[in-house]
């Protein structure tokens, strides 16, 4: 049997001894893991993009299904005034094509929801609340989802200098960010009740979970939900789970249903009676802090943790980034040129003496997010099944029409994989299946009759959908009953050496470790001045006019941590 072994460099897996075995496949359709929800799929987008509204780039958002985008962008957005569509001091230049206004227009023509963040790095409640006004009352759109802030924690108070996140309260602790956080939510309620407010934590088991600064009497998450639990609606945390091999990044979905364990936990603790309506939003989510952020494993990471994510209860998964350019010079991973970007889309941009393909030409990345419309649409059922070796994944949907659909992923970048399918509660069509497939090298999602419901050969680093038809007479199932519910919260426990993540330090800290104190922030990640507009490596697309030169440049990140 093939098996999963990180070696050095990409972390190949490696191939076995003669031909590989058959991995077993189990599919419960009968067995609910809840729905898909309506707005999951999610990109994070900058105001500095000034493309992100073209009729080529919100064709290829709404045809990879994506029902919700971010914005104004990452660290961006606590320096970001929505009122002037300026950023700090209001002297750097933003392209007037991204302000709100635009935002929501492209918003609409890709049909999905918005989720804002609002200002608390420089910002007000008040600020806050009047853009609530213009935004639901004004014009009617209706805006839901409100985050308070982007990674406040990242602010310094962690004894890392600076921080990466701009922060202008004389108090940077937890407790101040809980006890303003109360204030947004009041105001911003006030204009209109219907709003759903997002507090920022920590991701359970990155750092700077369970860290404690001087005069702190609880951790960051403890102090925030216990001044502001009754306030909130949603919590937020950022998903970059990073890997020193490709088999390290294909690996970290596993690690999903502890760390959501650990929110409900917290959640519990602190929301009562209204616990189960508060939501679990990863606005962040990312292969950046991996070997591979352009090629084929970053493709196949992005569908797997989007659905493991639904799976374990989260309401909106949003992928760093629609756009984001790199000032890193590409790398080769299993055969293939990385372009070190996080975004799904070309930014046109060249580093290392090596240019990416034409703007907006999908990377990996995007046919692996387009590959989940063939798995699900929103409401379908996701039914539990299982695999019977980590170097194939699987997640199954019911679909509305009483088909089944089941995505295999094979992580070997070597080898095919021949895998068996069991099912109980319900019965597939005999004969030759429908595949909707997505294989290293293809620039295309492709469509084609291929194996049977029960046996089917999976190329390498492939994503495979199989769309199953009930075998006739046959009702294909019964209506899936609920999973049962864990009743103790699993812990999350850190691998030593484990790569850490973007989210909590732009390229976090190890895994399990406490940042070390001497640890400072660097400036503001850039590529520096020259004869055309550049994008930074880590594009939070914050636009500084720089001696007459377009400088795009990206989300601060610490210094001391580097890929």
């Amino acid at each position: 049997m093939a098996v999963l072994a990180a070696s050095a460099g990409v972390g190949a897996l490696a191939p076995s001894a003669g031909a590989a075995a058959t991995v077993g496949i189990s599919v419960d359709a009968g067995t609910s893991l809840g729905t898909v929800p309506s707005s999951g799929v999610g990109l994070n987008t900058g105001y500095g993009d000034e493309h992100m509204g073209t009729p080529k780039v919100t064709s290829l958002m709404k045809a990879a299904g994506v029902r919700q985008l971010r914005y104004p962008g990452g660290s961006g957005a606590d320096d970001y005034h929505w009122k002037t569509h300026t950023y700090g001091d209001g002297s750097g230049w933003i392209p007037s094509n991204t302000n709100f206004d635009r935002f929501m227009a492209t918003a609409k023509k890709v049909g999905a929801q918005p989720i804002l963040t609002a200002n608390y790095g420089s910002g007000t409640p008040k600020e806050a609340a009047d853009w609530v006004r213009y935004a639901n009352v004004d014009k009617g759109y209706g805006v839901k989802y409100w985050e308070i802030g982007n990674e406040v924690y990242g602010n310094g108070h962690y004894g890392n200098g600076k921080g990466w996140e701009t922060d202008t309260h004389a108090d940077k602790s937890p407790k101040e960010y809980g006890k303003n956080l109360v204030a947004y939510a009041k105001a911003m309620k006030a204009v209109d009740p219907k709003v759903k407010i997002g507090a920022v934590l920590t991701t359970p088991g990155f750092w700077p979970d369970a860290e404690k600064a001087p005069g702190d009497s609880a951790d960051w998450n403890n102090t925030v939900l216990s001044i502001a639990g009754s306030s909130i609606d949603f919590v937020i945390v950022h998903w970059y789970p990073g890997g020193t091999t490709t088999a390290d990044l294909l690996n970290t979905p596993s690690r999903i249903a502890g760390v959501t364990s650990s929110l409900r936990s917290l959640i519990a603790k602190y929301a009562g009676s209204r616990a189960a309506s508060v939501e679990i939003a990863v606005t962040e989510n990312g292969a950046v802090g991996s070997p591979a952020q352009t090629s084929q494993a970053a493709a196949l990471f992005a569908p797997d943790t989007y659905m493991t994510w639904f799976e374990q209860g989260a309401t909106h998964v949003d992928w760093w980034n629609l756009h984001n350019g790199s000032g890193e010079a590409p790398t080769t991973v299993h055969g293939e040129t990385d372009y070190q970007d996080g975004g799904v889309l070309s930014a046109g941009t060249c580093a290392g003496g090596k240019c990416q393909p034409p703007r907006d030409t999908p990377f990996p990345t995007y046919w692996g997010i387009r590959s989940l419309t063939a798995l699900a649409q929103p409401g379908d059922t996701m039914v539990k099944s299982s695999s019977g070796n980590s170097s194939v994944s699987v997640h199954a949907v019911r679909s509305s029409d009483g088909g089944l659909n089941v995505m295999l992923t094979n992580k070997s970048p070597q080898n095919a994989a021949p895998v068996s399918l069991s099912y109980t509660g319900f019965t597939p069509a005999s004969g030759a299946v429908t595949t909707v497939s997505y294989a290293k090298g293809d620039t295309a999602l492709t469509t084609a009759e291929r194996g049977t419901a029960v046996a089917q050969t999976l190329p390498p680093y492939s994503i495979t959908t199989l769309q199953l038809k009930p075998a006739s007479g046959t009702a294909g199932a019964d209506k899936p009953s609920p999973a049962a519910t864990p009743t103790v919260p699993t812990p999350v426990v850190s691998a030593s050496g484990t790569t850490g993540t973007r989210a909590q330090a732009e390229i976090g800290a190890l895994v399990g470790r406490p940042t070390p104190s001497s640890s400072t922030s660097g400036p503001l990640a850039s590529t520096g001045a020259g004869s055309a507009v550049t994008y930074s490596a880590f594009g939070g697309l914050l636009v500084i006019a720089a001696g007459g030169v377009l400088v795009l440049r990206g989300r601060r990140r610490r210094g001391s941590h580097g890929k």
